[in-house]
């Protein structure tokens, strides 16, 4: 896969609490991505200074209780006019049945909330570690940022 990106935090967090069960190190990335399947009821919490190149500032992973999906949520700052850019970018390059993304500007914060499912991207499957997980998402929103600004 490709050379590895600092990572700065990784937190494993209860769902339901937010509170953090426990913080991890860079090596809990080797797991398979179906670690967020046998563990429902957490999700990943994850920070790296590579996430600024793509405007976002976080990543949380996890598994979609009522579709069973894995998904990454994040903000991304971009502006609330690059909508139908965005729009297009994810209805085009997310596959499968069901709702793929969900997006939601926030005035407050001046960024996008942004929920994706992995299982729609190109070249995702269970058997990826949860670091090529991070890698496939930080790729497919560095493309989504660069369709974003050609398309408006």
């Amino acid at each position: 896969m490709e050379k590895h990106f600092p990572i700065e935090t990784i937190e494993r967090c209860h769902k339901e609490t937010e509170a953090v069960i426990q913080k991890e190190t860079g090596d809990f990335l080797s797991r398979s991505v179906s670690y967020l399947k046998e563990n429902t009821e957490e999700f990943l919490y994850i920070e790296s200074p590579a996430f600024e190149a793509i405007r976002i500032d976080a990543l949380v992973l996890e598994i979609d209780d009522v579709f069973q999906t894995y998904t990454a949520l994040f903000g991304l700052g971009l502006q609330k006019k690059l909508r139908e850019p965005m729009k297009s970018f994810l209805d085009a390059n997310l596959q499968g049945d069901g709702i793929q993304y969900s997006m939601l500007f926030s005035g407050d914060d001046g960024v996008w909330d942004v929920n994706v499912t992995l299982n729609g991207m190109e070249g995702f499957d269970e058997t990826l570690t949860l670091e090529q997980a991070v890698q496939l998402v930080v790729r497919f929103v560095a493309d989504l940022v660069d369709a974003a600004k050609d398309g408006n």
